[in-house]
């Protein structure tokens, strides 16, 4: 009879450290929150106008970009061609002097041209 008394309290002592460890994990399971991260996404609907405008903005944007190119290039080009005209202008009137000079020395008579100018004025010829 002892051996089933101690039988008895060891078996209780099981079953209420088994109903203290259940309450224990219930108490703390309730208290978990789980959080969800999306990982799947829908792309945004377009329609064929909102598509259709897009490329055209970028067809544009790539238009002006080479327009503004040309247009620099242009803007070179005249600089250089300025250049070489001031430079002829120089030269021609270095010549025209030097001409004038010869004539003058050697006692000969300028031809008579007819200039007009691009209006069609006549321009009357020089004399030193």
């Amino acid at each position: 009879m002892k051996q089933g008394r101690n039988l008895l309290a060891v078996a209780a002592v099981v079953v209420i450290c088994l109903a203290v460890a259940r309450l224990g994990i219930s108490v703390t399971d309730k208290n978990k929150s789980y959080e969800f991260e999306q990982w799947i996404t829908t792309p945004e609907y377009r329609t064929d106008a909102a598509r259709a405008i897009d490329a055209y903005e970028r067809l544009m944007e790539r238009y002006m970009d080479l327009a503004e190119g040309n247009l620099l290039q242009v803007g070179d080009d005249c600089r250089t061609v300025a250049i070489k005209l001031d430079s002829l202008d120089l030269q021609l009137t270095e010549i025209s002097d030097r001409l004038t000079r010869i004539e003058k020395a050697l006692g000969i008579d300028p031809p008579a041209v007819n200039i007009v100018e691009p209006n069609g004025n006549p321009v009357p010829p020089k004399t030193n």
